[in-house]
């Protein structure tokens, strides 16, 4: 097995990484158009991309856990979202296969868009508001957001950190919970994607790899000294921003 590492690609890792573990969303969403301008084909990007989000999920959410962040021993209220947004990620993924294949794409582009800029004018404007905790919606925005990865590979952390902030959890503790969720979401596609035979690509996973784990300690740093307003305002001006991205590449 050939390994080769490309200092462009760990860079852009981690900073694609040190964004997505500091506010819980943006490191599918910006790299992977990145890699395809470099030439990557996508059968090389997503399983990589999938299993380098995978052990950085895993690594940031248990390094936001150790910076008082959010909570994730079993049994506490952050793991319960937790392991919510992580079942519900198996049945969106499922009905989402489903879906894919009889959708055009523009269209669940055009959906994922206004789902994501929606949450996150809300978040904008609610923001200096009390938001009371529901279960109810964070189910519904845990499924929605596992049926955006399952449709497009992409618009989960968007949903996942900007949606828990809607339901009433505070920003940095959304982020935590938003890194280990995705993190085992990866996981499962990574499990996919190898038992129908699709192979890494050893030439892209280990510069993914290393840019990326070297920044999730210091993103779960700096969102612990960060005071909770102004996570909450970022998480909402980056979601607000990736839908309006999102929309303006299938408009233009």
């Amino acid at each position: 097995m050939s390994i080769e590492l490309s200092v462009p690609v760990v860079l852009m890792a981690f900073i694609c990484e040190l964004v997505d573990s500091s506010l819980g969303m943006g490191y599918g969403t910006v790299l992977t158009p990145v890699l395809l301008a470099m030439g990557y084909e996508p059968a090389e990007i997503v399983p990589a991309v999938l299993l380098s989000e995978f052990v950085t999920g895993v690594t940031a959410g248990l390094f936001h856990h150790e910076f008082g962040n959010v909570n994730l021993r079993p049994g506490s209220r952050h793991f319960k979202i937790m392991a919510l947004m992580t079942a519900l990620s198996v049945v969106g993924v499922l009905l989402a296969v489903g879906v894919a294949v009889s959708v055009p794409s523009w269209v669940v582009k055009v959906y994922i868009g206004l789902l994501v800029l929606g949450i996150g004018l809300a978040i904008l404007m609610r923001r200096k508001r009390g938001i009371a905790f529901s279960w109810r919606r964070i189910a519904g925005l845990g499924f929605l957001a596992a049926f955006n990865k399952g449709i497009s590979g992409g618009g989960y952390g968007p949903v996942v950190t900007g949606g828990q902030v809607l339901a009433g959890v505070r920003g940095r503790s959304a982020v935590g919970i938003a890194s280990l969720a995705e993190g085992i979401t990866s996981a499962v596609g990574v499990l996919a994607y190898l038992l129908s035979g699709t192979s890494i690509s050893w030439f892209l996973a280990p510069s993914l790899l290393i840019g990326a784990v070297f920044s999730a300690p210091l993103a779960a740093y700096v969102v612990s000294r960060l005071p909770a307003g102004r996570v909450t305002l970022a998480i909402g001006g980056l979601t607000t921003m990736l839908g309006s991205y999102t929309l303006l590449r299938v408009l233009l």
